[in-house]
């Protein structure tokens, strides 16, 4: 079973292609299953698009509901549509997206935390002037935030958990163990999953969220793993499964799951 749980298309604003040109080119790509996931619009402000070029506008969450099930019926027998979301989490405003995204039938919900402190974590200057004490609490906050998104109930997914990385590829060395094996004990204690997401090699890091090193301790712990490109453009649809699948394998773990209907689908590696 071949799937890609994590897409997005024009309506963030800064992906291109329309929804057709992934689940086409999910076709193209072998797979059985591709999960619809672009941003959510941002609940934490009265205007109707706040950042026009991260999240679509409010009005468009039922436009964007509708596309992607009526693409469901169009492919059925061709490729399973599934209608999923990527939610950032925010402490202070986590119940007014879960109470709008409650009114909606997602099949999942990847749930990501982009931004610590009000600053993304793929802002390069954020590092500017922080010493070694400072660096480490930041990152325990951002790991603390991931936490709380686990416990909250809201997500079956949980997006890019070593994506501060990204365009800090140092952040992997900052030392915050403690901080992760919670992270990850609590994210098996919840039974939710962690994505696997190639997108990382758009970025100066590199390689995957979550690194090698993660996935190893998140085996250990027992946590449940799937798959995600985080596509922005349709060509990146599926991209390094196969070897994904591999290095998971080597890892230890025996199989992989995906969410249809926010049921858990378990799938042999």
């Amino acid at each position: 079973m071949k799937f890609d749980l994590h897409t997005h298309h024009v309506r963030c604003g800064h992906a291109n292609g329309t929804i057709r040109d992934y689940v086409e080119a999910g076709i193209s790509a072998g797979l059985q299953v591709i999960g619809i996931s672009d941003h959510t619009p941002y609940f934490g402000r009265e205007e109707e698009q706040a950042f026009p070029k991260i999240a679509m506008a409010k009005s468009e969450l039922v436009n964007y509901v509708e596309e992607v099930l009526s693409l469901k019926k169009e492919y059925a027998g061709k490729i399973d549509v599934l209608l999923g979301i990527e939610s950032d989490f925010f402490p202070e405003f986590a119940e007014v997206y879960r109470e709008t995204l409650n009114k909606y039938p997602f099949d999942y919900i990847i749930g990501s935390v982009h931004s610590t402190g009000g600053v993304s974590i793929f802002n390069k200057n954020r590092w500017k002037n922080h010493d070694e004490k400072a660096k480490i609490k930041v990152k325990e906050t951002y790991y603390d935030l991931i936490r709380q998104s686990a416990k909250s109930g809201m997500f079956q997914i949980l997006g890019h958990i070593d994506a501060m990385k990204g365009n800090y590829p140092d952040f992997s060395k900052i030392p915050a163990e403690k901080a992760i094996d919670d992270t990850l004990q609590t994210i098996a204690e919840e039974r939710i999953a962690i994505e696997i997401n190639t997108s990382g090699k758009t970025k100066l890091s590199g390689g995957w969220y979550p690194s090698d090193e993660i996935l190893e301790r998140a085996h250990h712990y027992g946590v449940y793993v799937t798959f995600g490109s985080d596509a922005h453009k349709p060509e990146r649809v599926g991209d390094e499964w196969e070897e994904v699948r591999s290095k998971l394998k080597e890892i230890g773990f025996e199989s992989w799951v995906y969410f249809k209907q926010k049921e858990m689908q378990v799938v042999p590696l």
